[in-house]
């Protein structure tokens, strides 16, 4: 039996498999069972073998388990484009530690720009670390930090913005910068990318190389944003499971639906603005038909100077209409003080607060729970849980009588978490929450979806 050798060693492998002698490649773990050997494929995925089933062992080098600073200057190209890529963190910015196996948010902006030399022949990059984390830790004052450095970005004369964000929350965040920047009808000076991968940077499967390039791309040579087309700012991942193609959807008309595919984001009642076809490290895009047509008719907006901000005072609590939707939890959230609340309805929009056979009485307290809310001034919006289609309370007599209460959302087509992201805005932004809901500020109104 030989000795195993130490985590983020490179190895060679001889093993006695199923199916006979096999040679194997990749950089070791922490073993995933005593008197094993662990090894991480290039494609991505772990191999474990008794150690007493292993021939052979070579040692081809050792990998680095923490993040290296490139420190040396890129060469200024005139001709091209400045794009400022702001590093929030994510599977994008990760990598394994071989010490453990586990997925860690560790790369340094340039990193990202190191691995990638193909970048440098679409813009002049400049990189700056906002933060390393998880998407599912951002909350409004990570918006706030991005909004403020992308303004910073284009008052320094950069052409685009690029946002490495993770994904699980990258929708929510675009959207939230797309009612910051587009939201007064305005729109940003230049294209503004989110960009993620479902997959770390150094997996053999991963889609981070592909997203980022064409993140880059569209931000240093996509169309100039016309606002109308939920624009603003964009999300750009990849298009199929398959390589070759990244999509480019609205910021506002986006959600993740996928845990682990590659294309895991679709739109929600909308089509992506275009697409970044990569082929051998080499960017073109090509827009839809209807962005396209948009862009040609869409009335001049003014360029946001001055992008607006979320207060991270603002409460907002949400709930699920459906069997276990009861009246002491909406009256037990108004006393914490929320400001608004958000119901993701059933179908076309609708809550349970009936009770036509006498036999749900929890009905009935919903519906007095509610109208309680509205009598106190507390926006009650609802959203479709559906995710596709629109909310239309006009269909049924139970939605005419949400509306009768003042219950709003009728007539939405926005994704759902556009949808609170856009009630946020409103209450940071002395704008009445009905007046927001029932606009069409940036796109997030448009319906473009084949019915």
């Amino acid at each position: 039996m030989v000795d195993a050798p130490v985590a983020g060693q490179r190895v060679k492998v001889e093993v006695n498999s199923h199916n006979g002698l096999t040679t194997i490649e990749g950089v070791t773990l922490h073993p995933a069972a005593k008197n094993h050997l662990t090894v991480k494929l290039v494609n991505g995925y772990n191999a474990s073998y008794p150690l007493e089933d292993v021939q052979e062992i070579e040692i081809l080098g050792t990998t680095a388990t923490t993040a290296e600073s490139i420190s040396s200057p890129t060469e200024i190209d005139e001709s091209l484009p400045r794009v400022r890529i702001l590093h929030t963190g994510g599977t994008i910015a990760s990598k394994v530690d071989y010490a453990t196996g586990a997925v860690v948010a560790r790369f340094e902006p340039e990193e990202l720009i190191a691995t990638l030399p193909e970048l440098t022949t679409l813009a002049n990059i400049e990189a700056v670390k906002l933060g390393n984390m998880f998407s599912d830790d951002i909350r409004p004052q990570h918006w706030n930090s991005i909004i403020k450095a992308s303004k910073q970005a284009f008052d320094d004369g950069c052409d685009g913005v690029v946002v490495t964000h993770g994904t699980d929350t990258l929708h929510i965040s675009s959207a939230a910068l797309s009612f910051a920047w587009g939201g007064k009808g305005e729109t940003p000076p230049g294209p503004i990318a989110f960009v993620g991968s479902q997959r770390s940077s150094d997996r053999g499967s991963s889609d981070a190389s592909e997203n980022l390039l064409s993140a880059v791309h569209w931000a240093a040579h996509g169309p100039k944003p016309c606002g109308d087309a939920g624009d603003a700012v964009v999300v750009v991942m990849h298009a199929s499971n398959n390589d070759g193609a990244c999509a480019v959807y609205p910021g506002i008309g986006v959600r993740k639906l996928h845990s682990s595919r590659r294309d895991a984001f679709q739109p929600v009642n909308c089509e992506a603005l275009a697409t970044v076809n990569i082929d051998n490290g080499e960017c073109s895009h090509s827009l839809a038909d209807g962005y396209q047509e948009i862009l040609d008719s869409s009335s001049s907006r003014a360029i946001c100077t001055q992008p607006t901000h979320y207060e991270t005072s603002v409460r907002i609590a949400q709930f699920v209409a459906g069997p276990w939707l009861h009246s002491e939890e909406i009256e037990a959230i108004v006393q914490t003080g929320v400001q608004a609340i958000v119901i993701q309805g059933t179908g076309l929009g609708h809550l349970p607060i009936e009770d036509p056979a006498k036999d749900a009485p929890e009905n009935t307290k919903v519906w007095r729970a509610l109208t309680r809310c509205i009598n106190r001034e507390i926006p009650i919006v609802v959203t479709n849980q559906c995710i596709h289609g629109p909310v239309d309370m006009n269909v049924y007599s139970k939605g005419r009588k949400q509306m009768e209460m003042g219950i709003l959302g009728h007539g939405s087509v926005s994704a759902p978490d556009s949808v609170v992201v856009k009630v946020h805005w409103a209450l940071s932004n002395n704008m009445k929450v009905g007046d927001a809901v029932a606009a069409n500020l940036c796109g997030e109104g448009n319906n473009l979806l084949r019915k």
